[in-house]
C-alpha cells in the first residue's frame, strides 16, 4: 500500500467499514490520518441482534455505540456522523452533499478517498454515497483530485470493471478486523458468533480486500 497524506472514508452505514477494516488498520499503523464520514446511523436496519438486543426506537443509539467501538478497534480517531436518514440518501440534494464532501477534502488535504463504486454496489444508499463522492472529486481541477478507491461487489462487476486495481493482504490485521465485526453485534452476531481473529477459515474468507480505482473521464 502506498503511503498516503490523508485517507477519507465516506460510507453510508455503520458496519460498512468492517469489510475493509484491515486496509484502514494498515493505514493507521503506517501513521496515516484516517477520517471516517458515516452518513447515517443505519436506523432502518432490519437486524436487531441474535438474540434480539434492540428495537426500532433503541437501534440508532445502539448502532452509534457499535460504530464508535468499531473505530476504536481499527484505530480510527476521527469519526464524523453526518446524521442523514438511513435508506433516504438517494433523495438528498446531490449538489449539497457533494459540496459538503468537497469542503471536507479541502479541509483535510485528502490524498485518498475510499467509498462505494457507483453502479456496482447494490444498495441505493451505497450508490448515492459513491455518486456524491465522485461528484465532489470531479469538482476539483484534475491535477488536484485525490485518488478514489472504490468497493464494488454487485454480480458480474469484474466482467465490466475488470479485475480490482488494488488487492490488499490484511491477514496481519485480523485482530482489528474481527474487532470491527464483533463491535457491530446487532448486525453481525449471527455471522461472526464467537470466532477469534486467528480463525483460519475467517482469514481465508476475509484476509484480502479489493478496490477499484475510479478513473475520471
Amino acid at each position: 500500500m502506498d503511503k498516503q497524506r490523508h485517507v477519507l472514508l465516506v460510507l453510508p452505514h455503520p458496519d460498512d467499514e468492517s469489510h475493509i477494516s484491515g486496509t484502514l488498520a494498515r493505514y493507521v499503523q503506517q501513521g496515516t490520518p484516517v477520517t471516517y464520514v458515516c452518513l447515517t446511523l443505519g436506523e432502518m436496519g432490519r437486524n436487531m441482534g441474535k438474540p434480539i438486543i434492540a428495537n426500532r426506537l433503541t437501534l440508532p443509539e445502539i448502532r452509534k455505540r457499535e460504530l464508535e467501538q468499531s473505530c476504536r478497534s481499527i484505530g480510527i480517531q476521527d469519526l464524523r456522523m453526518w446524521g442523514y436518514h438511513d435508506k433516504t440518501v438517494e433523495f438528498e440534494d446531490r449538489d449539497a452533499l457533494a459540496g459538503r464532501i468537497a469542503d471536507l477534502i479541502r479541509e483535510l488535504k485528502t490524498s485518498l478517498v475510499i467509498t462505494f463504486y457507483p453502479g456496482f454496489s447494490v444498495h441505493p444508499d451505497h450508490e448515492a454515497c459513491g455518486e456524491a463522492v465522485i461528484r465532489a472529486v470531479e469538482s476539483f481541477p484534475a491535477a488536484e483530485r485525490p485518488t478514489v478507491h472504490c468497493v464494488a461487489f454487485s454480480a458480474g462487476c469484474e466482467e465490466i470493471l475488470g479485475p480490482p486495481d488494488v488487492v490488499n493482504d490484511v491477514s496481519d490485521f485480523m485482530k482489528q478486523k474481527m474487532g470491527s465485526f464483533h463491535a457491530h453485534r446487532s448486525q453481525f452476531q449471527l455471522m461472526v458468533g464467537d470466532r477469534s481473529f486467528d480463525d483460519p477459515q475467517w482469514k481465508a474468507w476475509w484476509g484480502t480486500e479489493r478496490f477499484w480505482t475510479y478513473r475520471f473521464s
